[in-house]
């Protein structure tokens, strides 16, 4: 089992907007065809000032190559209208990680 974490810092002044985008674009965008399950939405403490603020959105994936399926059919897009809508007020890092224990 793998999970795909996606990091995202984002400007308060569009920090709203994000996650109501997110809960209703994107995560059912992703949950359409099932390739990504079990989302979990986090907030990161150690990261957050006075501008920004810092989450982490994870998503259970059985293999890579399903994780590169997602990504050529689904991510990218949505990567474009996260880009389009937020511009550089919201940056997210993408890692892979797998479940040890």
């Amino acid at each position: 089992m793998l999970v795909y974490n996606t990091t995202y810092n984002i400007d308060e002044e569009v920090l709203k907007n994000f996650l109501i985008w997110l809960h209703e674009v994107y995560v059912p965008e992703v949950e359409k065809n099932g390739l990504l399950t079990n989302h979990r939405l986090m907030r990161v403490l150690s990261h957050r000032d006075e501008t920004t603020e810092c989450f982490t959105m994870q998503w259970e994936v059985e293999s890579s190559a399903l994780l590169h399926r997602w990504h050529t059919e689904i991510g990218g897009r949505l990567n474009e209208e996260l880009i389009k809508m937020f511009g550089n007020k919201v940056i997210g890092f993408p890692t892979l990680l797998e479940v040890m224990e």
